[in-house]
């Protein structure tokens, strides 16, 4: 019997032939030149070849002022990096897949002289709790943004946009979740605002329906646009970013109100119980949207990808992608495999080649 993970689904013009996909990771493998190594562009082409349906880039920071993170993270911003990222989407294409640029800002999720112009802002002068794990120290109290700012992040996600419709990507995701800015914004943990940026949703969304719509702006209508949202952060992991349900719910319909194509949407686990409603966290964003769904967390095997299926269309890997070259060979073969452990993806982060 067939599986319907191997069945086409198609968003407007762009068909996927399958419904396996590696999902973005966060990278610090490029160099002065925010071109990321050989090896970690290989990986993207290599997964493509080996049957992904679609392949996502590491997030992509969207400017040279304050959007960066980490060391060694990548931009799309000029000819150079464009060329290098078209090679990759050529690739990418030629083995039948679909390729996806996510692009993020990382707000408060950022230290002192990581950025070219030694500034951390935030839509809050509210740092994370815990330390960073970077450095051993705080996180140091990031500046609260003025509208200033805010049309500068603006320019910086739409010059992006354009790098990434130039290097031939057939969709670009906003990275709205794990605590980077956009989702600084939608959470009252780190959004203290008490203008119109702050305060009810409709408010703390604001920002983010203006990113929305000046990046769809730069779009051509053949491409995609897609959006990640979780209820965790990188830092903090413990805390819900969201209140209830009924607020995660708000938040999604306000997207759905937005010229977007997907909602891809970030778990630990994808079966876990969420906000003590008793359903995953799909089910609870299926119902309120009739957007197509992409999910991930622990989804690693044929039986974990078929279960994440019945509230999705789409599911999405991180360590196993990462990890196993052959993971869809794997799957549709049915193989026994096992969930990697987080510390065993680290090899993302040092200078060993991927496999």
């Amino acid at each position: 019997m067939t599986s319907p993970l191997f069945s086409p689904f198609t968003i407007k013009q762009i068909t996927f032939k399958n419904r396996i996909g590696v999902a973005p990771m966060t990278r610090m493998s490029a160099a002065g030149d925010s071109i990321p190594r050989e090896d970690v562009l290989e990986f993207l082409k290599t997964r493509a070849k080996n049957g992904a349906g679609l392949v996502y880039t590491e997030a992509i920071v969207t400017d040279y002022e304050s959007a960066q993170g980490y060391p060694g993270q990548a931009r799309i911003v000029n000819q150079n990096q464009v060329d290098a990222w078209k090679d990759v989407t050529d690739e990418i294409r030629r083995h039948g897949a679909v390729s996806v640029c996510q692009i993020f800002h990382c707000g408060r999720m950022a230290y002192e002289g990581i950025n070219p112009a030694n500034r951390v802002i935030a839509p809050s002068p509210v740092a994370p709790m815990q330390e960073n794990p970077m450095t051993g120290a705080p996180y140091p109290v990031p500046e609260q943004m003025n509208r200033f700012d805010m049309d500068h992040v603006l320019n910086g996600f739409v010059e992006t946009a354009k790098g990434v419709v130039a290097a031939g990507f057939d969709g670009l995701e906003l990275h709205c979740a794990h605590g980077y800015l956009l989702n600084q914004f939608l959470s009252t943990y780190s959004n203290r605002r008490t203008d119109a940026y702050g305060g009810s949703m409709e408010n703390r969304y604001r920002f983010i329906h203006e990113v929305i719509q000046a990046v769809r702006q730069v779009m051509p209508e053949d491409r995609l646009l897609l959006v990640r949202v979780s209820n965790w952060g990188i830092a903090d992991t413990k805390v819900s970013l969201f209140s209830d349900a009924s607020e995660w719910r708000q938040m999604i319909q306000l997207f759905s109100k937005e010229p977007i194509d997907a909602i891809s949407v970030s778990t630990y686990d994808f079966a876990a119980d969420e906000f003590g409603t008793g359903k995953t966290m799909a089910k609870l964003t299926r119902e309120v949207t009739d957007l197509p769904l992409l999910i991930c967390g622990k989804i690693h095997d044929r039986k974990s990808a078929q279960n994440a299926l019945a509230d999705a269309d789409l599911v999405l890997s991180g360590k196993s992608m990462l990890l196993n070259p052959n993971l869809v060979s794997d799957i549709a073969a049915d193989r026994k495999l096992s969930l990697y452990e987080s510390e065993e993806a680290g090899v993302a982060y040092t200078a060993t080649p991927l496999p």
